[in-house]
């Protein structure tokens, strides 16, 4: 397969330390420019990764013929514009997680797609994460049981003010950056749309995010899942699924290893204290790298997308539903 000329428009943290590096492992994917409002700081993460072109605005970079795909890592509230222009411009986008601020936003882009045939794709790299895809493999086929419960604890400590995960009025707080992993991991583990939501949301009072919530989710017949959520407490990811015979954890449930094997947990329960359970360990991967292959792939049309448009606008529904819900103090329909 012919590598994808990708370039990235905004310098953020999450493509320097993660994304970038992850699609420079890979055959498929030919990273050669970066578009940065700040040339000095470009020119150092160009410098670093190898990267030829280096563009002052994000408009040139759309606007290079050579490249076809483009990475989108900008803050929250410009992700919906930033992913339209650049498919109008011809370019297939690889946008950061949330797509946008509500479930209407994200619908635009429905349009967007298939006005200009380009794939808008969130990414949610936990879709194409082995761990998580074995996971649903052990789920679907039953190894533990009718599965009723799906629980996570997703938390890390930032109170920064210049952190863009910290100014509300651009999309900043907990459930934006990492409450969207619970609710999107729920669904593709249970492969169902949860029914309605209740919150309990904590709001700094400096910066007007949420910095902690817990929630609940209702998938009907008996089905739950549910999460906690922080920016302001210690780091630490668990995910638990939970079945009549037995249960699968997931220690690191987002930012996988990338230097050592990755494991999960599955236990049929017969002893407590994790003394009956079975570590599955997987071969060393980036899932970065993995996210950038299966999107080049697509967009060489090897394969579908991993996530589509219409997956995206049910996961914002269901952060619109908890939003609400923090607001009313009661279940809201999703």
């Amino acid at each position: 397969m012919e590598p994808v000329k990708w370039g990235w428009v905004g310098d953020a943290h999450i493509a320097r330390a993660h994304v970038i590096p992850g699609m420079m492992k890979s055959d498929l994917c030919n990273v050669i420019a970066l578009a940065s409002r700040n040339p000095e700081k470009a020119k150092g993460t160009a410098e670093k990764f190898g990267v030829e072109k280096i563009y002052g605005a994000y408009e040139d970079l759309l606007a290079d013929p050579e490249i076809e795909a483009v990475y989108v890592p900008l803050p929250n509230h410009l992700h919906v514009s930033m992913a339209a222009q650049a498919a109008r411009a011809g370019k297939h986008v690889l946008c950061e997680k949330p797509l946008a601020l509500t479930a209407d936003e994200a619908k635009t882009l429905i349009a967007v797609r298939d006005e200009t045939g380009k794939i808008i794709q969130e990414a949610f790299m936990v879709h194409s994460n082995p761990q998580w895809l074995r996971a649903r493999e052990l789920v679907q086929s039953g190894a533990i049981g009718e599965v009723k419960a799906f629980h996570w604890y997703f938390t890390y400590f930032n109170d920064d003010p210049e952190n863009v995960r910290n100014m509300a009025d651009i999309g900043g707080g907990a459930l934006y950056d990492i409450g969207c992993y619970p609710v999107t991991t729920a669904r593709f583990i249970l492969g169902a749309e949860p029914k309605r939501v209740v919150s309990l949301m904590d709001r700094d009072p400096k910066f007007g995010t949420d910095r902690l919530e817990s929630v609940m989710m209702d998938f009907g017949n008996g089905v739950q899942a549910g999460f906690i959520t922080s920016t302001q407490l210690a780091d630490h990811q668990r995910a638990t699924i939970l079945g009549t015979k037995g249960r699968i954890e997931l220690t690191v449930a987002c930012n996988s290893f990338v230097d050592r094997p990755n494991t999960i947990l599955i236990d049929d329960g017969s002893e407590l204290g994790n003394l009956s359970s079975k570590t599955e360990t997987f071969p060393i991967f980036d899932q970065y790298t993995i996210e950038a292959e299966e999107f080049s792939k697509a967009v060489r049309g090897e394969r579908q997308p991993v996530t589509s448009l219409e997956d995206s606008v049910a996961n914002m529904a269901v952060l619109d539903a908890i939003f609400n819900s923090a607001q009313s103090e009661a279940w809201e329909t999703v």
